[in-house]
């Protein structure tokens, strides 16, 4: 079952990034971090909505995390982490569900002295085990534990969709 279309994933982007410039309207730089190709991807779709709309610098990166088994392999940011000392770090996923690949996409910024760190998701779901809050959802769904959710995201945006499998 489809959730989400291309034009209203355009949209939710841009709410997205309104309420990501209110919320840091202070900032001269923010940080976007990607978890993973679509969380990457996500990061990059708002990055150029907020060019778009703030004069704020915004710098892109990714983090690297094995979603499956977190521990298994080395947790890599791709940026020097002390450039993100005393900045702002806003970390994008596709999905949200447990909350255990948020979780431990902290684990490399552990010895960092962050400003603020926030979350945005596209797709927030109802089952958290880990005490995590996304601070900007697309939409929040509550789905059975069984159930999965499949965001497409492609450079052209009439690609884009998230579905319930």
């Amino acid at each position: 079952m489809q959730i989400l279309q291309h034009h209203q994933i355009e949209q939710i982007i841009k709410r997205l990034s309104i309420e990501i410039v209110e919320n840091n309207i202070d900032e001269k730089e923010i940080f976007l971090a990607g978890i993973n190709n679509n969380g990457m991807h996500l990061a990059q779709l708002l990055m150029n909505e907020l060019l778009e709309i703030s004069d704020i610098k915004y710098t892109l990166t990714r983090i690297i995390i094995s979603p499956a088994a977190p521990l298994e392999n080395e947790i890599l940011l791709e940026i020097p982490k002390k450039k993100l000392q005393n900045k702002v770090l806003i970390i994008v996923d596709d999905v949200a569900n447990t909350g255990r690949t948020l979780f431990y996409a902290f684990q490399p910024l552990l010895n960092t002295m962050l400003k603020k760190v926030e979350i945005a998701v596209l797709v927030n779901r109802m089952h958290k085990s880990f005490p995590i809050s996304v601070d900007y959802r697309g939409i929040e769904l509550a789905t059975t534990l069984y159930q999965n959710i499949q965001v497409e995201l492609s450079d052209k945006k009439e690609k884009n969709s998230a579905k319930v499998l």
